[in-house]
Parts: structure tokens; C-alpha cells; sequence
């Protein structure tokens, strides 16, 4: 049976052929490629980021700023900041399945978790104003939307893109978005003068992190641990309060009317000249880190919190939070409400604070300058006699060094102060450089990208320090930084044998699977925490009962404010805390003072010692 063959016209392909001639091949070519792909069916419209219209400052009394994506702790505080400034600000509501479903409708394909659900989120909640009787214009008019930005190997560098273009699909092409830029402060592409950076909002702000950041630590310390179920949540509802309304009203500090009357009365015939500015900035900055409002309102909240009780002898493993920023914070369907999912399960959470996402990016602009002190220096090479191009090397480098870590000085200076004023129960920040030599083995420093190292350090960090029973790794599918995370961790857990490590990947869906791994890797966690705690029993000669009695006999150490100090190899409140009331029966420690709450016979209460 003959062979059929193709013939190729040889002197087709052999002959020379003009430039036009090719283009035009490679058109026919491409026309018939899109025609069988269905692609010719109109002209090409590429999104291009609109003209946005600016938002000045006669606006401020008519428009609202909507802003979310944290948790409510956080968010209520920032909100208290930006109407203490001036500003009418509403929180989003916390981001469901159903604005994950309309971020894929009117968004790009192949974005992660996270923007789907907070792009759908805005989209959703102005489809409500508008089902509410207002037009899109008057929508588009009356609200703008406040967010943070960024740029590099990560979807999140498209965020603000891709809100842009879910709003203009959606049918509110005018709205406008305020970009928070993580390098560049507050600005809009219009250039938009109707939010202003003062010293007032932005320190305002600074303290609501911190305040947040803590707060949010401490109701997940304390909630599992609590006698009267639902005491915490409503203890923490009125503490928010407190804090919100001290935020919200208190007098900023203005150096005419707040200073000696003797020197007012110089300042006041200069108010606007230059020196004098830098005196009420400088006042501002002093009464916002240092002021009365924040003591008294801390001292306030602490009172309110000295009123829930806790029993210390519940056996509960503890769960570190890492993973992708947004996955491993929010408080919803976007992590499977995950936090909530632990806690029914007898876990104790252990979330991560803002604040050290902040103290990584300032260790990441000390590290890259360390990287690049010979490009950047002014003079290469110079000679051992050259002293001036020498010093001149010296101050370039040092320069940045010493600003940046003065930044990380009085960042964690004012992070602990604030820890201490509200009853010293959150952790302290970590050592950004320690973080980085603990990952250094596995994941180098430059590696960018979401947390880059800090996933990998804190795993370690936390499990070698005795820290925590299990790690928990949230991130959104396809999230590229925190699958290269992933795959390093296995590193990590073959060097580290008792390290009990979960990644959980989130979507929209999936739920009941990925609470059912949680729920087998905190079946490994539950035993761990109950043979430290009966390992820790046994080491103190004790029965249990004893150790419930001389508890019950003094209050101090059912306050929430004891201090119970960290033993070195035992990760559970419990353990440490029986070693602790051992220590006590037995003389070597005196019983530390802490405001009491009422007395109650905690040792007949069911709840005690669970």
C-alpha cells in the first residue's frame, strides 16, 4: 500500500520573501488561529485604568469612606481615627462565599482567594446601597473605598487593578478608590488632597494597629479559658467601646490652647509660621505616643477585663496562625472561619499581629541596604588614605541604617508600652533578625513575595521555643509565596520530628474538607497537649484535686491578669500553670499581685479543671 505524502513547495519555501509579504502570512495566519479558537467575533477592548475624579476636601462632609478586610477589632478602631479626623467612615461587612462568587463574576480569571473575596465584597455592598433606592451615580458620588496597595511577586500588586475593573464590569465605573501605598503613604491617581496624611491622623492610626493588633491577641488568649461562657465577647464588646470613644473624641493637642499660658500667648500672633508648626507637630506626636486619653482609656479597659474570670486548668492544645497575610487574619468564610472552628474544637488560637508584618518591612530595607553597601556607596573603592570618600561610604550606609532602626526601636517600644497598658497578656513583637537567622537554613531572606522567610521562621521560632503544640499554614489557592513556603516546611518538619505542621489551602468552597484535616492533625495537637500536662502533674509530686483546692483558696490566680510564667518544654497554659501553683505550695514563689475579682468557689464549679 503506497505511503501518501505531503508536498511541500520547495521553491516556495526556499525563494526570498519581503517584509510585507511575511507580515501579511502572519496575519492570515493569525486570523485563521482566531477564527478556529472563536476569537474573531469583535475588536479587542484591553481594561485600561480609568481617569479617576479627585476627591477634594468640600467633599469630606458628604462622602463616606468604606474600608475593611481585618478583623473587627481592628476595624472598629481605625474607623474611631478617621471620624476623629473629621471624616464619615463605614467598615465593610466581613467578606461570604456569595462576594467570593460575585469577585469571580465581575473580576479576572486566575486571581486567589483573597481578591476574589474582597473585590466581590465592595461590589456586593454597593449593589446593597443601590437595592437601598440610591442610583449608581449617587453611589458613585457619595462613598469611595480606602485600601491598601503594593507591588511585586504577588497578586496583591493587582489588587487596585483589579477593583477597577470588577467596578466598571459592575456598572459603578465612576467610583473611586484611595490607594494606601505600603511605600508611598495615602494618594490616588488623581493626586486627591480630600484625605490628608496630618500628624494627628497618622499617628492616630499607628496607635489603632497597635490597639488592635492587642486586642485581637489577647480575647483568643483568653476566651478559651474563660469560667462563664460568652463573658469575654461581651466583656470585649464594651472594651472596644472604650477604646473607640476615646479615639474618636479626644482633643487633638494644639500648642495655642493647650500650652502654659505664657507661652500661648507668644504662639498664638504666629500661628501658621514655620517654627511654630514644628512645635505643635512636635506636641502632636507627644500627646498621641505619651498622653493621658490612651492611659486612662487603657486603665478603663483594664478594669473591664478584670472582671472575667478564668480557669487555667483546662487542658487545651495551642495553635500558632501563619500563612498569607489576609488568609491567616480575617474572621470569615474566607479562612473557613477557622479561628471560630478551633476554639469549638478546645483549641487555643494564637493569631499573628499586623505589627510584625510591619517590623518585617523595615528589617527587609535594613537587610537589602547591608546587600547593596558596596553598589550604593558614593565612592568605589577608595584607598586607605582617601579619609573623606571613606567617611563619605560610611555615612551613606550608616545613615540608613541608623533611621531605619530607630523606626524598629520605637515601633516596638510603643507596640510593648501599649501591651503593658493594657494588662501585659499579648506577646511581645519578635526580633525580625532572629526570625531571619531561624529561617536563614531553609529560606533566604531576599526570597520575596508575600511573607517571604517569615512563614518559615515563625514555624520554627514557635516550635523550637516550646511555644505551641501545632502550626497552622492558612493560604489562598494558588497563592505563589506561600506554596513555596509550603514546599520548604517539609524541610523544616523532617528537622524539627515533633513539629505537628498542617497547610490548609483556602477557596470559596471546600469547607468541610479542610476542617476535617484541622480536625486530624488537632487530634495529634489534643494528645500532645494532655501528656504535657500529665508529664507536668506528675513532675510536681501532686493530685490534681490539691492543686484545684489551692487554686479555688486564692483568687489571684483565677484573675485574667496573673502573670503565669513560661516553663521552657511546655507549650500548654495548663502544664505551665501547675508547675506554677506547685511552685507556690511549695514556698519557692510568692504570689504575684493583681487587682482580684470577686470571690467565687471556683472548685465546685463544673467548668473548673475541664
Amino acid at each position: 500500500m503506497p505511503v501518501s505524502r505531503i508536498d511541500f513547495p520547495v521553491e516556495e519555501l526556499t525563494r526570498p520573501h519581503s517584509e510585507e509579504e511575511i507580515q501579511r502570512k502572519l496575519a492570515q495566519e493569525r486570523a485563521r488561529l482566531a477564527s478556529m479558537m472563536g476569537l474573531d467575533s469583535g475588536p479587542v477592548h484591553h481594561f485600561k485604568r480609568p481617569v479617576e475624579r479627585a476627591f477634594g476636601a468640600e467633599e469630606r462632609k458628604k462622602v463616606t469612606i468604606l474600608f475593611g478586610g481585618l478583623t473587627w477589632k481592628h476595624e472598629r478602631v481605625i474607623q474611631a481615627v478617621f471620624q476623629g479626623c473629621g471624616y464619615n467612615c463605614d467598615i465593610l461587612p466581613v467578606p461570604n462565599v456569595n462576594a467570593f462568587q460575585l469577585g469571580k463574576e465581575y473580576g479576572n480569571n486566575g486571581q486567589c482567594n483573597p481578591t476574589y473575596f474582597t473585590v466581590g465584597n465592595l461590589v456586593q455592598y454597593l449593589q446593597f446601597l443601590e437595592s437601598q433606592g440610591m442610583s449608581k451615580q449617587e453611589v458613585c458620588d457619595n462613598y469611595i473605598f480606602f485600601t491598601a496597595g503594593s507591588c511585586g511577586p504577588c497578586r496583591f500588586g493587582m489588587y487596585e487593578a483589579e477593583y477597577r475593573l470588577a467596578l466598571q464590569n459592575a456598572g459603578f465605573g465612576d467610583f473611586r478608590v484611595l490607594l494606601f501605598q505600603q511605600n508611598d503613604g495615602v494618594k490616588a491617581a488623581s493626586g486627591e488632597a480630600g484625605l490628608k496624611f496630618t500628624v494627628d491622623f497618622g499617628l492616630g492610626m499607628f496607635n489603632a494597629l497597635n490597639l488592635g493588633d492587642i486586642m485581637n491577641e489577647m480575647i483568643y488568649r483568653i476566651r478559651p479559658y474563660e469560667v462563664e461562657k460568652g463573658k469575654t465577647d461581651e466583656v470585649w464588646q464594651s472594651s472596644m467601646d472604650t477604646l473607640c470613644t476615646m479615639l474618636r473624641e479626644r482633643k487633638p493637642f494644639e500648642d495655642h490652647e493647650d500650652l502654659p499660658e505664657w507661652i500661648a500667648k507668644k504662639i498664638r500672633p504666629n500661628k501658621g509660621k514655620k517654627w511654630e508648626l514644628w512645635v505643635n507637630s512636635l506636641g502632636k506626636v507627644r500627646e498621641q505616643l505619651y498622653g493621658n486619653p490612651y492611659k486612662e482609656a487603657m486603665a478603663a479597659v483594664r478594669d473591664q477585663l478584670a472582671t472575667i474570670e478564668v480557669d487555667r486548668l483546662k487542658v487545651k492544645p495551642v495553635v500558632k496562625i501563619i500563612g498569607e497575610f489576609w488568609a491567616q487574619i480575617t474572621e470569615g468564610d474566607g479562612n473557613f472561619h477557622m479561628f471560630e472552628f478551633l476554639e469549638r474544637e478546645g483549641a487555643q488560637v494564637l493569631v499573628e499581629p499586623i505589627g510584625t508584618w510591619v517590623m518585617y518591612m523595615m528589617y527587609q530595607c535594613k537587610a537589602r541596604a547591608t546587600a547593596r553597601r558596596s553598589l550604593d556607596a558614593p565612592y568605589k573603592d577608595p584607598q586607605w588614605y582617601e579619609f573623606k570618600k571613606q567617611f563619605a561610604n560610611y555615612m551613606k550606609y550608616h545613615s540608613k541604617q541608623w533611621m531605619w532602626g530607630v523606626g524598629e526601636r520605637i515601633y516596638a517600644r510603643q507596640y510593648q508600652r501599649a501591651v503593658e497598658g493594657l494588662g501585659n497578656i499579648a506577646h511581645e513583637l519578635i526580633d525580625q533578625k532572629m526570625m531571619a537567622d531561624m529561617a536563614h537554613p531553609f529560606y533566604n531572606q531576599f526570597a520575596r513575595g508575600g511573607e517571604g522567610h517569615l512563614e518559615v521562621g515563625k514555624n520554627v521560632y514557635y516550635t523550637k521555643n516550646h511555644l505551641c503544640h501545632m502550626v497552622l499554614a492558612l493560604k489562598p489557592f494558588g497563592c505563589m509565596p506561600s506554596s513555596q513556603s509550603d514546599g520548604v516546611q517539609s524541610a523544616v518538619a523532617n528537622h524539627f520530628k515533633e513539629m505537628i505542621f498542617l497547610p490548609i489551602e483556602t477557596s470559596g468552597e471546600g469547607e468541610i474538607n479542610a476542617h476535617s484535616r484541622v480536625q486530624m492533625a488537632l487530634g495529634e495537637a489534643k494528645v500532645k497537649a494532655r501528656m504535657e500536662f500529665d508529664e507536668a502533674l506528675k513532675a510536681t509530686g501532686k493530685r490534681l484535686d490539691e492543686i484545684k483546692e489551692y487554686v479555688a483558696e486564692h483568687p489571684e490566680l483565677r484573675n485574667v491578669f496573673y502573670p503565669v510564667p513560661h516553663r521552657h518544654g511546655y507549650a500548654g497554659i495548663a502544664a505551665t500553670f501547675v508547675l506554677h501553683v506547685s511552685d507556690l505550695m511549695n514556698g519557692k514563689k510568692k504570689l504575684a499581685r493583681v487587682p482580684v475579682t470577686a470571690p467565687r468557689e471556683l472548685a465546685a464549679s463544673p467548668a473548673f479543671g475541664d
